[in-house]
């Protein structure tokens, strides 16, 4: 029962992958805050850069196994 979720996603895919996508918020809001666009577009291609390098780490091993 309880050896299903036992990691909790503490893995080096999910904390970079976490990582990655707060930093791309904070980018985001700042570039709201000073009213430059690109700024806020950079942001939101982060969050895309983010969860590519979760997805990429997740399937190099470095994620949770899957459950079978």
């Amino acid at each position: 029962m309880s050896d299903q979720h036992d990691d909790h996603g503490s893995t080096p895919a999910a904390w970079t992958a976490v990582s990655i996508i707060m930093i791309a918020f904070l980018v985001g809001g700042l570039g709201i805050l000073i009213g430059q666009a690109w700024v806020f577009w950079a942001g939101i291609v982060l969050v895309a850069v983010g969860v590519v390098v979760g997805k990429v780490m997740q399937m190099m091993g470095m994620g949770a196994p899957q459950a079978s």
